[in-house]
């Protein structure tokens, strides 16, 4: 079951994102907006698109959560992996995401002192300017 969810929600994931759906989307719309005259702008005429705008949404964020919690793990994997086989990085930032906000906060303020610190990181290293000065000309 899981698998299952997980794919159709990757999928519906990357249709609703697609500029085609809100193309479709905004059609949609449009088509609603020329019927109310129709319809003479009728209670029902606006049950329409408030009970299909509520249940699609309803139904979409579920999906589109789903996708981006998968990603997130991802990526905190990714990084993990990259802290970890680093040397002189610090280990304790592994699982980073799991203390409490303070705690976050804290090495926030601790990482801003760091680059505030360190004037190359306002500007490429010089020996990294040189490299991708020569490799502008080509």
């Amino acid at each position: 079951m899981k698998e299952f969810f997980r794919k159709v929600a990757k999928d519906v994931s990357a249709i609703i994102g697609s500029p085609y759906s809100f193309i479709v989307a905004v059609m949609i719309i449009l088509v609603w907006a020329v019927l109310g005259p129709v319809f003479a702008f009728s209670n029902t005429w606006q049950l329409v698109i408030n009970s299909t705008t509520t249940i699609v949404t309803f139904l979409v964020v579920f999906m589109i959560q789903n996708t981006q919690n998968r990603d997130s793990k991802a990526i905190h994997l990714k990084l993990d992996e990259l802290i970890r086989s680093i040397r002189g990085a610090r280990n304790g930032l592994i699982d980073s995401e799991d203390l409490p906000d303070d705690e976050i906060e804290r090495l926030e303020r601790e990482f801003a002192r760091l680059r505030a610190r360190a004037p190359h990181l306002h500007g490429a290293p010089p020996e990294i300017d040189k490299t991708a000065r020569a490799s502008d000309g080509d």
